[in-house]
């Protein structure tokens, strides 16, 4: 029996010898393509030697500090990397000021949000607002898997144990998820001024001078396959913020740091929409170390020096010098060698070659994605929508199948509402060559082939 408390106590996971590139060598001689990062993780890819060689050098000069008294040289710099960082808008050259002006550096994403919800929480309490006690979020969201982030998630697995304890005070409105929630009727900016109507009028239900933040994916992740809004949502949900004095927090611990072609997510919403707070993940370390932050712009920042003068909130591992150390080499490799915007070119191949192969395959019933962030869209019957049966898993055995002909990809159930639905998510690395990227997309097909045979779909 395993001594470690895997994710399953009867399945156990495959033991990983080492890893290189885009490639995972297993301890049974295997190698397999990671076509999704591990969890769209891994943005560089395995093994990158100036990143160990940086992380090895900080260990070796301070390896932790307590942040209650003191901060490093790595930690600093890492915060003035991450929010400098301005990005060309669809290739044109535009540059966009995001306004975000602190960096708060934790373990994982869940931390990165359950610190944002404490903030904004904070702001007004230091506001004196004290009866903003109320988080508004949306279906088919995931935010994390602590208490708090769990509680403004609606992933309906994950929260089946803990229902009745998590925390009260949180609402959930409709995704802004298009291939199932548009009406055949609408067109998409009719879709967007409906969902914004719609979230009005659950802002005045509740009563908008209790709402304390809006939290939201601007491209949706695992849960419902990256999704995103229609166009004009976004900007019409700024507006309300601004209207009722809500603040407007944005999730991109999957689909930040460069994941969808540029370096924010929400950077490619027209508009120019502005975000109070933003949380970061999985890319800005790369998974070389556990590393996550959240963004906070001027006006947090300035309300609470004006008050208390303290952030009341804080970890033990807290900008840890090491994790931002490694991090900082990660982010240092995306800009020297352009990977943001090789992410949306090559984002752009990936997605005609997923049209090109499976567009018209009788089960694919949509393919959806934005820059290196991918999903296929498992359908029974692609006119009326239909999603297969939960029993029968059609999105695992596409993942096994593809895992034993040599590229890894990610599973997801529930796509359509928690329940019912299946897709697979691809988000390799932005360094992927077209080589792997052809072999990830032919070994795609190959799984699909053997998994839409007639016997596996009983």
């Amino acid at each position: 029996m395993p001594a470690l408390l895997n994710r399953s106590l009867v399945i156990h996971p495959y033991l990983v010898d080492h890893a290189s590139g885009s490639y995972l060598h297993l301890a049974d001689g295997r190698s397999i393509l990671d076509a999704c990062g591990g969890a769209a993780v891994a943005v560089i890819g395995h093994g990158n030697a100036e990143v160990i060689a940086a992380t090895a050098a900080q260990m070796q000069r301070t390896s932790y500090i307590h942040t209650g008294a003191y901060t490093t040289t790595a930690a600093e710099d890492l915060a003035k990397f991450v929010l400098e960082c301005t990005t060309a808008v669809n290739g044109k050259g535009i540059q966009f000021t995001h306004g975000l002006k602190r960096a708060f550096f934790v373990g994982s994403g869940s931390e990165a949000n359950e610190s944002a919800l404490k903030i904004a929480r904070q702001y007004f309490f230091e506001k004196g607002e004290l009866q903003r006690q109320h988080y508004v979020s949306r279906r088919q969201a995931y935010h994390g898997n602590t208490f708090g982030s769990m509680s403004i998630s609606s992933v309906v697995g994950r929260r089946i144990p803990y229902e009745g304890v998590l925390l009260p005070n949180i609402s959930f409105v409709d995704p802004a998820f298009e291939y199932h929630y548009r009406r055949d009727n609408e067109t998409e900016e009719e879709y967007a001024e409906r969902l914004v109507r719609e979230l009005e009028e659950h802002f005045l239900e509740i009563g908008p001078e209790k709402i304390i933040s809006f939290i939201a994916e601007p491209v949706v992740g695992a849960t419902s396959g990256c999704v995103t809004a229609p166009k004009g949502y976004f900007s019409g949900v700024r507006s309300l913020c601004d209207k009722y004095g809500i603040l407007l927090h944005f999730d991109e611990v999957l689909c930040g740091m460069g994941r969808t072609g540029s370096y924010f997510a929400f950077e490619q919403e027209d508009g120019g929409v502005l975000p109070d707070i933003v949380t970061i993940g999985k890319g800005l370390g790369g998974g070389y170390v556990p590393i996550a932050a959240m963004l906070v712009n001027d006006r947090i920042v300035d309300t609470l020096r004006r008050g208390s003068s303290v952030f009341n909130h804080g970890h033990t591992f807290q900008a840890h010098p090491t994790a931002c150390s490694a991090a900082l080499a990660v982010q240092k490799i995306i800009r020297r060698e352009g990977l943001v915007s090789r992410c949306g070119d090559m984002g752009i191949k990936l997605g005609q070659c997923l049209r090109a192969e499976f567009g018209h395959r009788q089960y694919v019933g949509d393919i959806r994605g934005r820059g290196l962030l991918w999903a296929l869209e498992f359908v029974k019957d692609k006119k009326t929508k239909t999603p297969f049966e939960a029993s029968i898993g059609f999105g695992a055995q596409i993942h096994q199948a593809a895992f034993d002909l040599g590229v890894a990809v990610y599973p997801c159930v529930g796509t359509v509402d928690g329940v019912v639905g299946d897709h697979i998510l691809l988000a390799p690395p932005f360094n992927i060559s077209e080589i792997e990227l052809d072999i990830m997309v032919s070994t795609l097909r190959r799984a699909y082939h053997e998994t839409s045979q007639p016997h596996s779909l009983t």
